[in-house]
């Protein structure tokens, strides 16, 4: 074929894979017009249609709208500019459907009502802002003036893509931090800290009580007394009344579904050992 001779919609047909019928809707839409047409009133088409027809299989095939492509094949706008739109318009889309995916496979794991599926759907396609200003919103109720680093370390990211997993913890997180028991167990601990402390005592009970459930001591055995005197040495201010506050087994979970959500490794449990050490404690001396 060269640029002199005029094709049939039979040719281009043949030429672009494409239907006799896709090329005259094209054609009658001002996408891809005749160079001329015959006597008897048949579209005759240049070697420029070949072209444009092709362009216009690709960008339909890639999913932009008539209008859009008519406005590329006219130079109106330019191609690069059309494809970064559209670009950014799929990768959005990618994410809510992936947060769909998520969201049904969430649901068929636990067997959810339609009213747990509802809150399940609006907690998980909350946007990024929304999510932390949920999130913040516990923080400020639950530890107060909380400083800027534990405040990070205590703020879900979830990710453009989660898998199922995520979308759950997420969903548990979001529903645990709306508790007002909750909210008001974690206050409890935070009034009992001790500012200035090179370590946590719940740490440190984690560490030394953890060994000792493991080994299957009683909490009222006299190895149990010298490990309370050696933590109580470390910590000697309002010990009780710290782990008392923090012996609460909905803060492991928060930080457990903090840890999914976030890809981080999974965290050691405290509440055994808290709770062996505080039973410990009272068993002790006054």
């Amino acid at each position: 074929m060269d640029g002199g001779t005029l094709y049939s919609i039979g040719d281009l047909a043949r030429r672009t894979g494409l239907t006799v019928k896709a090329i005259r809707f094209y054609s009658d839409s001002g996408i891809v017009p005749p160079t001329d047409r015959t006597p008897a009133g048949h579209r005759r088409y240049d070697i420029d249609a070949v072209a444009r027809l092709d362009l216009v299989r690709t960008l339909r095939d890639l999913g932009l709208d008539l209008p859009t492509i008519r406005r590329v094949v006219e130079r109106t706008v330019s191609l690069p500019e059309v494809a970064a739109a559209h670009a950014e318009a799929l990768a959005v889309r990618i994410r809510v459907l992936g947060l769909r995916r998520a969201v049904l496979a969430a649901v068929a794991r636990r067997g959810a009502t339609p009213e747990e599926t509802e809150l399940m759907h609006r907690l998980a396609t909350l946007s990024e802002d929304e999510r932390r200003r949920l999130v913040a919103d516990f923080l400020a109720a639950a530890l107060g003036d909380v400083p800027e680093g534990i405040a990070r370390s205590l703020t879900p990211e979830l990710p453009d893509d989660p898998v199922p997993d995520q979308v759950e913890a997420w969903v548990e997180l979001a529903e645990l931090t709306q508790d007002p028991d909750f909210r008001a167990s974690m206050r409890r601990m935070a009034e009992h800290h001790t500012p200035g402390l090179t370590r946590d005592p719940v740490a440190t009970v984690r560490d030394e009580a953890g060994a000792a459930v493991a080994a299957g001591v009683a909490p009222t055995s006299p190895r149990a007394a010298e490990i309370v005197a050696t933590v109580a040495v470390a910590h000697p201010t309002n010990l009780l009344a710290r782990l008392e506050a923090a012996n609460d087994p909905r803060r492991d979970r928060y930080l457990h579904l903090l840890a999914v959500i976030n890809g981080w490794p999974a965290p050691p449990g405290t509440a055994p050992a808290l709770d062996w050490f505080v039973r410990a404690m009272r068993a002790g001396p006054e």
